[in-house]
């Protein structure tokens, strides 16, 4: 039944976003093991329509904010009313408390607003004035990010960048994709017409699934020694934390999933670790970004189980 599911939404997903089949696994695998996605990438790729439609086919509630240097953390979370008839303050929700936010252009943002979403991302729930509301389940942030070098970006600080499960780029179509593209339908308007290929509930029962699968002692050896590599490069400011760890877990478990496995293959966690790590690393001395031959050289580092 979970393979069903899944292979329902990708095709449906294939329709929409052209020639991207690999980086949709890449997105759904994030959602089922209840991650939050990063994508960084050049405006028009394909970055918003990718959140637009995951939320359409599964039917959850939808929630993009646009994010701007002016934008304040109460404009996301949400604000007290206070109300005549009442007497009191009433807490007026945010577009946080939907199933899948698309935080786009997260880094036009300040520091502060950023911030704003570390409690929601980590623990599901937003604390205004003293109070705490939960988030809706299933929650889902996807960030787009442009790249660091454009005018008017703040650098995501590494307590944040440290929620995000996984970071993709879409990259430009190829030739054939391309084509279909520009001689087919407004991706906009083909989506409208698309009804849900499976329920908010099934995504969730798929979430658990994914937590079911089997992982071995000789896997865990794995990611623990990837880990332990990344920590004594001396190349890297830091390693990566036990969080990531988890993820990288979490995130093999819903890729063998969705590959129709119920178990966990060295090879998954050898996939999917450049995506986990890449944004968590950064060079030591000038905080650059880790090329991907530096991912490369820890994979090679340590030897498959």
């Amino acid at each position: 039944m979970p393979t069903t599911h899944v292979n329902r939404l990708i095709e449906a997903a294939n329709q929409i976003i052209l020639g991207k089949e690999h980086e949709i696994r890449l997105a759904l695998a994030c959602l089922i093991a209840r991650g939050h996605l990063l994508i960084e990438d050049v405006p028009g790729v394909g970055k918003t329509t990718l959140a637009h439609t995951l939320a359409q086919l599964i039917g959850l509630q939808f929630q993009r904010v646009q994010f701007t240097s002016d934008l304040l953390p109460a404009d996301i979370i949400g604000v007290s009313v206070f109300e005549r008839d009442s007497s009191a303050f009433r807490f007026h929700p945010g577009p946080l408390f939907a199933q899948l936010v698309l935080a786009d252009e997260i880094n036009r943002a300040t520091p502060r607003t950023q911030s704003a979403l570390l409690e929601a991302m980590e623990e599901r729930q937003v604390t205004a004035d003293g109070t705490t509301f939960d988030l809706p389940e299933p929650f889902f942030v996807i960030a787009t990010q442009n790249p660091a070098h454009q005018i008017g970006t703040f650098p995501l600080p590494e307590s944040q960048l440290d929620r995000f499960l996984l970071r993709i780029r879409l990259g430009y179509p190829d030739p054939i994709a391309e084509r279909a593209l520009l001689m087919g339908e407004d991706r906009r308007a083909l989506l409208e017409r698309r009804t849900p290929v499976i329920t908010p509930d099934e995504l969730i029962g798929l979430q658990r699934s994914a937590q079911t699968l089997h992982v071995g002692d000789r896997l865990i050896d794995y990611v623990q020694a990837l880990l332990a590599a990344s920590r004594n490069d001396t190349e890297l400011a830091a390693g990566l934390s036990p969080r990531a760890g988890l993820g990288l877990l979490a995130v093999a478990r819903a890729w063998a999933m969705i590959h129709g496995r119920d178990h966990v293959l060295p090879e998954d966690v050898q996939g999917l670790f450049p995506h986990v790590a890449a944004h968590r690393l950064h060079l030591a001395g000038d905080a650059r970004p880790v090329p991907p031959a530096t991912l490369t050289r820890l994979i090679r580092a340590v030897a498959l189980p």
